[in-house]
């Protein structure tokens, strides 16, 4: 009874079992491989640097699109590029070959000449720097636009053709004296002055702008004027809306600019200046502290001193020399006329004399209501007082106070100026004029 249940709590015959555990393992999965006891190599050297990183997923990857068209857009530039070389090439190496025949045409060496006078668009009379003039023609290539009696141009040394035009250098210096933007100041800042006005209008912006007036009545314009007066009259400042008056070309130069370091460089400066200004014709030349350059002569014991009387020279030369001056005048501006030497002031070379004195009652009225146009005043400012006064108040003066009144409101805070503020700065204005910073205020 006992092998009876052991043989009905048993699993069956061995056998049996066997073909059981045989069918288990035909239905199971594979087991996924283990990473226990594997240690992965890092890649190192020139291979690992240049491949991309692994991306996971490796399907529908954001990053790995971005990639991609990243990729593209440098296979697209880098195409773009070739295609635009290819087709530039022939471009390039049809210029070269270009050039390469006219310098062939042109040969070498060649020679340096003036064009004396134009015959027609392919002949010309031309001088050598030898001396003997020459009747030659005038190649296909040459730029005959430019071409015009007086100029310099290169000759072929065999045949004696124009081969080339030699541009005039102008001088750096004289190019940055040149205004190039018109000033902003116009006739209406000028407070008062209406006569000096009248004057500069009739000597200098009107042959400019009306010539036929002068040959109606039979005179000619005069070449020049000189401005004088007291410091901060308005010398300059009319000079400023004499340039923005008119269309000429203005040239700015201050006298102190025309005392040059080498011996001959401050006559060739002055000749170089009016010869700028004939080419840019019609053109205006404002010359600053002309005292710098124009005092009176006297036995000089220097070198520096003879070279200052030599650039006067030069400069009464241009104003009056031989060659007409055509459309360019003059204006020359100082604060000390008595020390000018007298052969600079005769008639013909400065015609007009043109004196900037003090402001009186009614252009002090002028001035400041000029100056405070823009500014926000207070009720209680009353500029009668400082019009009436019989301080010497010249122009200058005169902004400096409006000027510094308003810097007195800004120090406190302010956006009204009062007539506090105008006192302060007309003590301070007239005490730095009449007496100077005291010594040791800034040891």
């Amino acid at each position: 009874m006992g092998q009876g249940q052991s043989g009905l709590s048993g699993q069956g015959p061995p056998g049996d079992r066997k073909d059981e555990k045989r069918d288990k393992r035909k239905h199971e999965p594979p087991a996924p491989p283990t990473r226990v006891g594997r240690k992965q190599r890092k890649q190192k050297g020139p291979e690992a640097a240049a491949r991309l990183p692994t991306v996971t997923p490796a399907s529908k990857c954001k990053l790995r699109l971005l990639k991609l068209e990243r990729v593209k857009d440098y296979l697209l530039m880098e195409e773009e590029f070739v295609t635009n070389q290819e087709r530039l090439k022939p471009q390039e190496d049809k210029n070269e070959e270009d050039r390469s025949k006219v310098d062939d045409l042109r040969g070498s060496p060649m020679s340096v000449g003036n064009l004396e006078e134009i015959i027609d668009e392919n002949h010309a009379i031309v001088s050598s720097s030898v001396g003997p003039e020459y009747y030659v023609n005038i190649l296909s290539f040459v730029d005959k636009d430019q071409l015009e009696p007086g100029c310099s141009i290169l000759m072929h040394n065999k045949v004696l053709s124009v081969v080339g035009i030699l541009q005039d250098e102008v001088d750096p210096m004289v190019s940055v004296m040149r205004v190039e933007k018109a000033p902003l100041e116009s006739y209406a800042d000028v407070g008062g002055l209406d006569a000096q006005i009248q004057e500069i209008k009739e000597a200098v912006e009107l042959p400019l702008t009306h010539p036929e007036l002068y040959e109606d009545i039979g005179i000619k314009p005069p070449k020049g004027v000189i401005l004088y007066g007291e410091p901060g009259t308005g010398k300059t400042l009319l000079a400023k809306a004499v340039a923005n008056s008119t269309s000429a070309t203005f040239l700015r130069v201050v006298g102190s600019e025309l005392i040059q370091k080498y011996l001959g460089d401050g006559p060739k400066l002055v000749r170089e200046l009016f010869r700028v200004a004939d080419e840019l014709s019609p053109s205006i030349v404002f010359i600053d502290e002309i005292d710098a350059v124009g005092t009176k002569r006297y036995d000089a014991h220097s070198g520096g001193e003879r070279e200052i009387q030599r650039t006067m020279l030069e400069l009464l030369n241009q104003l009056d020399g031989f060659d007409a001056r055509g459309d360019v005048k003059v204006i020359l501006a100082t604060n000390r006329i008595e020390s000018l030497d007298p052969a600079l002031l005769r008639p013909g070379r400065i015609d007009r004399k043109i004196e900037f004195p003090l402001p009186d009652i009614k252009t002090k009225r002028r001035i400041f209501q000029i100056h405070t146009g823009r500014m926000t005043l207070s009720d209680d400012v009353n500029l009668e007082e400082f019009v009436m006064t019989k301080d010497e108040l010249s122009g200058a003066d005169i902004k400096a106070i409006c000027t510094e009144a308003g810097l007195l409101a800004l120090r406190e805070r302010r956006m009204k100026v009062t007539q506090s503020d105008f006192k302060k700065a007309k003590e301070k204005v007239l005490y730095k004029k009449k007496e100077g910073v005291p010594e040791g205020l800034y040891m």
